[in-house]
């Protein structure tokens, strides 16, 4: 063999090589992913990063409970990106969720958290979540687990809401200061709330949900209000008796931080 067909024969050897490696392509994302359940934080009405951040930095940094694999970002447009900082494979991944029209209505906001949680299916192939959202993110992860179903979107294992008012707002004087579709909807039998109440609860989910005798924006009666929507065996209460913990304090709890590590990753990390 000549010197011209020892190089075609190499050529075609890397051609069909290359047409190999783009036929099939490794899923990367999920073998770099920890084979647990990845744990979803959504921030409440008016959140910020900053909402859950301290949280997800004690968990990582101080507890090592796990690592923060990625943080959306969703515009108000409905358009998201995410910021990937890299997955753990032996501990759980923490995913941050921050929305940019943070006072829209709960339809609206639950539709933003179905796009971040259809992306994370599709480019991260994660099929199953946690989620634990404070305040009206507890309530639209309550929303996104009872109305997105099907193979476009990942199942809800276990939710945790904090501080989260199920049977809305009782201080009228809130509503003298916040006026627009997240504050109507926060409104006591405002009737985005009566549709939670009357919908049913996939029985497959456990829920915890944690409040604060403290807290004035979500009373003690309205966070108790889940156990209407939640059937008993699948939802566990913990009111806190303690009147200097408000309602932003609660993501910045110690005893919050734990009651949540017990309830997603205490068999997973003992």
């Amino acid at each position: 063999m000549n010197k011209r067909k020892i190089i075609a024969g190499f050529s075609i050897s890397f051609l069909l090589l290359g047409l190999a490696g783009f036929l099939y392509m490794p899923n990367k994302a999920k073998s770099e992913v920890h084979t647990g359940i990845p744990t979803v934080f959504v921030h409440g009405y008016k959140g910020t990063v900053n909402s859950f951040g301290k949280m997800l930095h004690r968990f990582e940094k101080e507890y090592n409970w796990g690592k923060k694999g990625v943080s959306y970002y969703v515009n108000a447009d409905g358009s998201l990106y995410d910021i990937p900082h890299g997955w753990s494979k032996d501990q759980p991944n923490f995913i941050q969720v921050v929305l940019e029209n943070n006072r829209t209505s709960f339809e609206e906001s639950t539709l933003y958290l179905s796009n971040v949680l259809h992306h994370l299916k599709k480019m991260y192939k994660i099929d199953t979540v946690n989620l634990v959202g404070h305040s009206m993110g507890g309530i639209i992860s309550l929303k996104y687990s009872m109305e997105y179903q099907g193979d476009a979107y990942p199942s809800v294992d276990k939710l945790v809401t904090i501080g989260s008012p199920f049977a809305g707002i009782f201080d009228e004087d809130y509503f003298l200061i916040h006026q627009d579709r997240g504050a109507n909807d926060l409104k006591v039998n405002s009737p985005a709330l009566q549709m939670l109440h009357t919908a049913a609860f996939p029985e497959n989910i456990q829920v915890l949900s944690i409040g604060s005798t403290g807290d004035v924006v979500a009373i003690p009666e309205s966070v108790a209000s889940l156990a209407q929507i939640v059937p008993a065996a699948q939802l566990e209460q913990v009111m806190l008796e303690n009147e200097a913990l408000g309602h932003s304090a609660l993501h910045e709890d110690e005893t919050v931080d734990h009651l949540i590590h017990r309830f997603l990753w205490q068999d997973l990390l003992q």
